[in-house]
C-alpha cells in the first residue's frame, strides 16, 4: 500500500521529525512536511519540504487538499484534524493521540470552549511541556497509527 505521512511542520518538535524520519526511512514512506516557514529534510526522495504563503490555515489547506484516504496526517489542528479525518485520513497529535470519527465532536467543542475562554479574557493553561514521557507516547501513537495505515 501506498501511504503519505502529512506533517504540519510548523510546531514540530525536532525530535519528533527525527522520529518520523527514522521511522520513515525504515519502512520507505513518503513524508511530506508542511510549513509556513523554511523547513530543512534530508536529501532524499521519501522527504519533502513544503513552504507554503504565509497566512492562517495556508499550510492546513494545502494538506487537506493533498492528502488521500489511507494517509498518516500528523496535527495539532484540531479543525485540521476534523476535515482530514473526514477525508479518511489518519490523524494523530503531538501527544499520540488519535483523532476519530468517534471523538472529533468531542475535541471541537473542547477547543472552541477554550477558545472562547480566551477570547473572554479567562487566562488558560498552554499545553504541558514537551517531555520524555511526551516523546514516547508520540512514538507509540505514531508506530500504532502508521502499522494500521499499512495493513
Amino acid at each position: 500500500m501506498d501511504i503519505t505521512i502529512w506533517i504540519d511542520a510548523d510546531a514540530l518538535p525536532s525530535v519528533l521529525k527525527d522520529y518520523i524520519i527514522k521511522m520513515a526511512r525504515k519502512r520507505e514512506i513518503r513524508v511530506v512536511f508542511v510549513s509556513n516557514k523554511a523547513i530543512v529534510v534530508p536529501v532524499h526522495p521519501l522527504f519533502q519540504a513544503v513552504q507554503v504563503a504565509q497566512g492562517a490555515d495556508v499550510a492546513d489547506a494545502y494538506i487537506v487538499e493533498q492528502a488521500q484516504a489511507g494517509d498518516l496526517a500528523v496535527t495539532q489542528d484540531v479543525p485540521l484534524a476534523d476535515l482530514l479525518v473526514s477525508k479518511s485520513v489518519s490523524v494523530i497529535n503531538l501527544r499520540g493521540e488519535a483523532f476519530t470519527p468517534t471523538n472529533m465532536k468531542g475535541r471541537l467543542a473542547v477547543r472552541d470552549f477554550m477558545t472562547d475562554l480566551r477570547s473572554a479574557g479567562v487566562q488558560t493553561k498552554g499545553p504541558k511541556p514537551f517531555d520524555e514521557r511526551q516523546k514516547q507516547a508520540f512514538m507509540n501513537g505514531f508506530d500504532k497509527a502508521l502499522t494500521q495505515c499499512l495493513k
